[in-house]
C-alpha cells in the first residue's frame, strides 16, 4: 500500500508532526519557499496584467527533486505549511512543483501543532485558497516593483549599490524621520510644580500637590509665579475639604497577538522584533522535551486574533481553578474584541500555549534562556487573561488653602487576581510586585492640617521621544501599516541598510537615512504615506475575502506610481544637484569647490569640475565639514583646516592651490611660527622652527620665494 506524503516548511515541524501520523505516513519539508521571482531581473511581465514569473530557487533544486520523486511514489499529498498568505502561497508553489497527472493535492491547515488538530487537518483537508494566494502574490509583487523601480533612483541621486527603497519600508523611515525632527526641533518650556507636606492631628503626614487657583486648573511657568502662590498660600489654614473613596477593579489584557507580544517582548525582555519571531517559530515547530521527543509549544505566532478555541479555553478556566482557586476564575470566560476593521486575519487563534499544563518551570530544563523567557510571557499572560479582575481601594484627598487646592490620591491593591501572575509594567515577567500608594488612615473631612514643609520643583517639557522596537512596532499596527508578520523584517531591513540606528534601546535615522527619506517622500509624495499604505493592506484583505481582482488592485496602484517615477528619473540629475552640499574648500588640484558625496563606504569630497578634474579626499568619521583649526594661516590669512594623505593627517589652507601652506597636525598651532633668532643667510628674512616628518628644522620665513633650511642640530648661530 502507497503512504501518503505529508509536505511541511521546516525540518522540526516535519520531526514533531510525524510522531502524530503513523506508518502509512512521510513527512517532509520544504525548507521555506522553493519559488520566488528571479533577483537579477523584474521578473514581472507588467503588459500581460502583472503576470509573475516564478523561477525555482536555485539552492532548492536538491529539495524540489527530493519532494517529486517522494510525490510520485504516494497515495496522497498534503500541503501542511503555515496558516497565512505566506503558508498558502508556499502550499501554491509546492503544488505547481510536485504534483502530477491525477495527483491530487490537498491543504492539511492547523493552527497548532498538537495530535487533535493535526489528525483533524489530515482527516478534513481543504483546497488551496486560490484568494489568498492571489492576496500574497499581490503584496510581493506590488513590494518588488517598488523595490525595483525607485532603487534606481537612489542609484542615480546618490551612488549605486546597497541602497533600496520599499512599499512599507519607506514610511516606516518616514515615521521615524519626521519622529527625530519633532525631537530635533523641540523647544522646552520651563514649568514648576509645588508639593505640600501636611501634618495631621493624629500624627500622620501626608504629601498633596498643588492642583488649582480660584477652582481652575493653575500652571507655575517661572519661579517668580511659584513664589507668588507660596506666599499667598503659607499661612493659609489647610482644610481636607472632600475625600473619596472607592473600588477600582483592573481588567487583565487580552492574550497576545502578533503585535503586541514584539511590543512585550521588547519592553519586558529587551528582545528585538526579529528575535522576538524567530524564537517563537522554534517554540511553535517543536522543542525536544527529553522523552517525549518534539512537541509544539505555542500556537501559530503570526495572529490577529485574540480568539482561544472551546478546547483550549476548557482546559484554560480547569486548569486556573485547581490551581489558584474558585476565586481567580471569573463566572464566564473572557472575550476580547479585535481592533481591526479586517475579519481576514481572525481566522486563527491567538498566541497561546499549546498545553496549559505544560508551565514553564516544568519545562525549563529543555529550553535555552531566550526560549524560557519567550514562553513564560506567553504562558503568564494566556493564564492572566482568563482569571478574575485585580480589586483596588482607591482614595482621592482635595485640600483647600485659602483659593489654592491641593490633591493627593492614592491606591492600595485588596485582591491581586490576574496580577497573580502577570505584571502589567514594563519590567519582570510575573509575580504582583507593583507599588502602591497609600493614603494614610484617620483622615476627615472638615479636618485642618499643619503645613510641615514645602517642595518646590522646577521641570522642563521633554521632547516626543524617539521610536523604540516597541513604540514603533505598536504605532504600525495602530495606523494598520504593513502586517505584524512583516515588522520584524522592515526593522531589520532599515537597520541594515543603515537608515537607522539603535542607540540606547531607541530608534533614529542616519544622515542617510534622512537623504534617502527626503528624496523618496519628496517624489512620491501621494504613494510613500501613512494613509495610502494602510489603504493598501486594506486592498489586500480585499482581494483574499473576493471582493477584488489580483490585477485591479495592483493596476490601481502601478499607473500613478509609474507616471511619478518616470518623471523623477527625468530629474535625477536635479535631485542630485539638490542634496549636494557644499565642502566649504576647494580643490588642491584645479582651485574648483569641493563638493560632499556619497559612495558605498560613506561621505567623501569630491571636486565639482568633475570629470574634468577627479580630485576626491577622504571625510574622516562622516564629518560634513572639514575640522577647522583655531589659528590662520600665516602666509594669507585664510582659515586652516584638517586634511589627510597617505602620511597621516596635517593641517592645510583652504585657499589652496592658491596658497599652499601646510602645519603638521601635532606642530604648533600659533598664528606666527617660533622664530630661531637669526636671519637667513641668503635673503636676510628671519629663521623660524618648523617641524617637518624627520623633527624640527631652521627654515626661512620668505618661503617660497627662499626655500633655504637649515637642520638644528648643526646650526651655528652668528
Amino acid at each position: 500500500m502507497k503512504k501518503s506524503l505529508v509536505i511541511v516548511e521546516s525540518p522540526s515541524k516535519a520531526k514533531t508532526i510525524n510522531k502524530f501520523l503513523g506508518k502509512d505516513f512521510t513527512v517532509k519539508a520544504s525548507v521555506g519557499h522553493i519559488r520566488d521571482l528571479p533577483e537579477k531581473e523584474l521578473g514581472i511581465d507588467i503588459e500581460k496584467g502583472f503576470v509573475p514569473d516564478y523561477i525555482s530557487i536555485p539552492k532548492q533544486k536538491k529539495t524540489i527533486n527530493e519532494l517529486k520523486k517522494e510525490a510520485s511514489k504516494s497515495e496522497n499529498i498534503y500541503i501542511a505549511t503555515d496558516p497565512d498568505r505566506e503558508g498558502e502561497a508556499i502550499a501554491w508553489h509546492i503544488s505547481k512543483e510536485v504534483s502530477g497527472k491525477n495527483k491530487t493535492v490537498y491543504r492539511a491547515l492547523f493552527n497548532e501543532i498538537s495530535e487533535t488538530a493535526v489528525l483533524n487537518a489530515i482527516n478534513n483537508p481543504l483546497e488551496i485558497d486560490d484568494k489568498k494566494v492571489d492576496a500574497q502574490q499581490a503584496r510581493r509583487v506590488l513590494d518588488r516593483l517598488v523595490g525595483y523601480k525607485v532603487s534606481p533612483l537612489l542609484w542615480k541621486t546618490l551612488y549605486k549599490g546597497s541602497l533600496s527603497a520599499g512599499r512599507v519600508q519607506s514610511v516606516a523611515l518616514k515615521m521615524i524621520c519626521e519622529r527625530e525632527k519633532e525631537h530635533r526641533d523641540f523647544k522646552p518650556e520651563e514649568y514648576w510644580t509645588i508639593e505640600v507636606l501636611l501634618d495631621a492631628a493624629n500624627e500622620n503626614s501626608i504629601e498633596a500637590k498643588l492642583a488649582r487657583f480660584k477652582g481652575k486648573k493653575i500652571e507655575l511657568p517661572d519661579e517668580e509665579s511659584v513664589n507668588k502662590a507660596v506666599s499667598e498660600f503659607k499661612d493659609e489654614k489647610f482644610i481636607l475639604d472632600s475625600l473619596e473613596k472607592k473600588k477600582v477593579n483592573r481588567n487583565p489584557q487580552p492574550p497576545f497577538i502578533t503585535s503586541t507580544l514584539q511590543q512585550d517582548a521588547s519592553n519586558k525582555l529587551g528582545f528585538p522584533p526579529g528575535k522576538t519571531m524567530m524564537i517563537a517559530q522554534q517554540l511553535y515547530e517543536g522543542i525536544e522535551l527529553g522523552s517525549e521527543g518534539s512537541m509544539s509549544l505555542i500556537t501559530y505566532m503570526r495572529t490577529d486574533s485574540f480568539r482561544i478555541s472551546n478546547e483550549a479555553l476548557a482546559a484554560l478556566r480547569n486548569f486556573i481553578q485547581n490551581k489558584y482557586g474558585d476565586e481567580y476564575l471569573p463566572a464566564k470566560p473572557r472575550t476580547f474584541k479585535t481592533k481591526k476593521k479586517s475579519k481576514i486575519q481572525d481566522a486563527h487563534e491567538c498566541i497561546r500555549p499549546v498545553y496549559i499544563d505544560r508551565s514553564p518551570d516544568s519545562i525549563r530544563q529543555f529550553l535555552t534562556n531566550e526560549q524560557y523567557r519567550l514562553y513564560n510571557l506567553i504562558w503568564n499572560r494566556t493564564a492572566s487573561s482568563q482569571m478574575t479582575n485585580a480589586v483596588f481601594n482607591q482614595t482621592t484627598v482635595k485640600i483647600i488653602a485659602g483659593e489654592y487646592g491641593f490633591q493627593a490620591a492614592g491606591s492600595e491593591q485588596v485582591f491581586p487576581g490576574y496580577l497573580k501572575v502577570w505584571q502589567d509594567g514594563e519590567t519582570g515577567e510575573n509575580g504582583n510586585g507593583e507599588d502602591f500608594t497609600k493614603i494614610p488612615p484617620g483622615l476627615k473631612e472638615n479636618m485642618e492640617l499643619f503645613l510641615k514643609d514645602i517642595k518646590k520643583d522646577q521641570h522642563f517639557t521633554k521632547p516626543p521621544a524617539r521610536f523604540t522596537d516597541s513604540s514603533l512596532v505598536k504605532e504600525l499596527d495602530l495606523l494598520g501599516i504593513g502586517r505584524p508578520s512583516t515588522y520584524a523584517q522592515i526593522i531589520y531591513t532599515l537597520v541594515s541598510r543603515t537608515y537607522i540606528k539603535r542607540e540606547k534601546k531607541t530608534l533614529s535615522p542616519t544622515e542617510l537615512g534622512e537623504i534617502v527619506n527626503r528624496i523618496v517622500i519628496s517624489r512620491f509624495p501621494d504613494i510613500f504615506n501613512v494613509e495610502f499604505t494602510a489603504s493598501m493592506e486594506n486592498e489586500l484583505d480585499q482581494i483574499e475575502a473576493g471582493n477584488k481582482k489580483y490585477t485591479q488592485v495592483v493596476g490601481d496602484f502601478y499607473r500613478p506610481f509609474n507616471v511619478l517615477l518616470e518623471k523623477a528619473l527625468e530629474e535625477a540629475k536635479d535631485i542630485k544637484k539638490q542634496i549636494e552640499e557644499k565642502a566649504g574648500m576647494n580643490c588642491e588640484k584645479c582651485g574648483s569647490e569641493m563638493l560632499i558625496k556619497w559612495s558605498k563606504s560613506g561621505k567623501f569630497y569630491a571636486c565639482s569640475a568633475f570629470p574634468k578634474c577627479r580630485n576626491t579626499m577622504s571625510i574622516e568619521n562622516n564629518n560634513s565639514k572639514p575640522e577647522i583649526a583655531d589659528f590662520k594661516c600665516e602666509k594669507c590669512g585664510g582659515d586652516m583646516v584638517q586634511r589627510s594623505s597617505k602620511r597621516g593627517k596635517f593641517w592645510g589652507c583652504a585657499n589652496y592651490p592658491k596658497c599652499r601652506n601646510i602645519v603638521p597636525l601635532d606642530g604648533k598651532k600659533n598664528a606666527e611660527p617660533e622664530p630661531a633668532g637669526f636671519k637667513c643667510e641668503k635673503c636676510g628674512s628671519e629663521m623660524v622652527i618648523r617641524t617637518g616628518r624627520r623633527g624640527k628644522f631652521y627654515a626661512c620665513s620668505g618661503f617660497p620665494k627662499c626655500k633655504n633650511v637649515k637642520p638644528i642640530e648643526k646650526d651655528k648661530k652668528d
